[in-house]
């Protein structure tokens, strides 16, 4: 009962939260407990249309991506049918390996899983050279259009305490940061919006 006080509390205090939400979990972390994600993307909507409800469209989060990192890649992890289930509640589109999904509609959440930002330069790089680009050609909006991931994270929030991996190292730059000490498992929607109070409150300067 507590906890549910605080989440108003937090939750009606919310004017703006990020648009470009990203998360970056493990994998030890994802098959710890492997139904969170939907907690997660489920909590994420509710705030989302709660702060579109009292503040209008242009409030709301307009897309989610959770990036699952992993030493040694599987071709088909075990947690994948759990992530299909996204599909029944927004778009989602799922990278694993060479595979990508697409399926579902609504708010578009990409799950990543083991694919990093070296990774999703080089196969930009690649498809650049396959279609004979010319060199004179490439600057970073060039490059930018090959990306697998085209927007720019708002806010990206790691959990576990650990240090960041590579993913989206071209597209986060300029993002907000923020650490969780806790595990996927222990995450509650309360963390969230804690998350979110905290990214209202910073002044965004984009490198300046």
């Amino acid at each position: 009962m507590l906890y549910r006080f605080y989440e108003w509390w937090i939750a009606r205090n919310l004017e703006r939260i990020p648009r470009y939400l990203c998360f970056m979990i493990s994998d030890e972390e994802m098959r710890d407990d492997p139904g969170k994600i939907n907690q997660v993307v489920d909590w994420c909507l509710s705030i989302s249309s709660d702060v579109v409800r009292h503040y209008g469209n242009d409030s709301g989060i307009i897309s989610i991506t959770i990036h699952i990192s992993t030493r040694d890649p599987e071709p088909n992890p075990p947690y994948l049918n759990v992530i299909r289930t996204i599909s029944s509640k927004a778009h989602l589109i799922l990278h694993y390996g060479k595979t990508t999904e697409d399926s579902g509609s609504g708010i578009p959440i990409a799950v990543a899983v083991g694919k990093s930002g070296r990774e999703e330069i080089i196969d930009a790089i690649r498809k650049m050279a396959d279609e004979h680009t010319d060199p004179q050609d490439i600057d970073e909006k060039k490059l930018e259009e090959y990306l697998t991931f085209q927007h720019q994270p708002d806010f990206v929030i790691k959990t576990g305490g650990s240090h960041l991996v590579d993913f989206l190292i071209w597209q986060s730059v300029y993002s907000e940061l923020f650490f969780l000490d806790l595990n996927w498992r222990e995450l509650r929607k309360v963390d969230i919006l804690r998350s979110f109070r905290d990214f209202q409150s910073r002044i965004r300067r984009f490198g300046a």
